[in-house]
């Protein structure tokens, strides 16, 4: 087996093999296509299958309506799109504190969403409630796991880093569907909605 030559153009990949057919006693070539996100998620699957980045975001009620904002245009993820406030967690989010148990620290996404929402959009937060859970591997190849939490707005005022985010807008449910929402965050906001209720809910398409 012998490869002939491997080509790019347009996120597809083509490779091309020359192998023996031994019942003709014929030299052949063989042509595979790879698209881009097949070839991402085998290097994703080839990587440690436990390792994955965690982020954790918060829908904010205040008043009937939700805190929304618009990622800045030179975000590599979803920019221009418009979502919930949130980050990742940090190894620093517990390890520079003490232990709450011999073995655990608890509480950690609770933490790390107070801390993210202050830095992101400059308010306070409190009353976190899990809402339900995604997952996804990037462009880049990393895995994802984010952790969607409702919240309740506490006190001050909506401040944006525009390398971040920029811009805002506090919506009812109604109104969210006139924003280039990322796929999915409008019915994770049905499901904050529904919960507020009391309705024990798991996410499915509201649009």
């Amino acid at each position: 087996m012998i490869l002939v030559g491997a080509v790019q153009a347009k996120n597809i990949n083509v490779v091309t093999i020359q192998i023996k057919d031994y019942l003709s006693n014929r030299q052949v070539f063989v042509i595979f296509l790879f698209t881009a996100n097949s070839c991402i998620l085998k290097r994703a699957m080839d990587q440690n299958q436990y390792l994955h980045e965690v982020a954790i975001t918060a829908i904010i009620k205040k008043d009937g309506k939700y805190l929304i904002e618009r990622r800045a245009l030179t975000k590599k993820r979803f920019p221009g799109k418009w979502t919930v406030p949130g980050g990742r967690l940090q190894s620093s989010d517990y390890l520079e504190l003490p232990k709450d148990t011999e073995d655990y620290w608890y509480n950690v996404l609770e933490r790390t969403l107070k801390r993210e929402v202050k830095e992101e959009v400059g308010i306070e937060i409190n009353n976190i409630k899990y809402v339900t859970s995604l997952a996804t591997v990037h462009q880049d190849g990393a895995s994802s796991l984010v952790i969607s939490c409702a919240a309740n707005y506490v006190s001050g005022e909506v401040t944006l880093q525009p390398e971040e985010t920029d811009q805002y807008a506090w919506v009812t449910l109604e109104e969210a569907k006139d924003y280039d929402l990322i796929d999915g965050i409008y019915d994770e906001l049905v499901m904050a909605e529904q919960k507020t209720k009391g309705e024990k809910i798991e996410w499915q398409r509201h649009q």
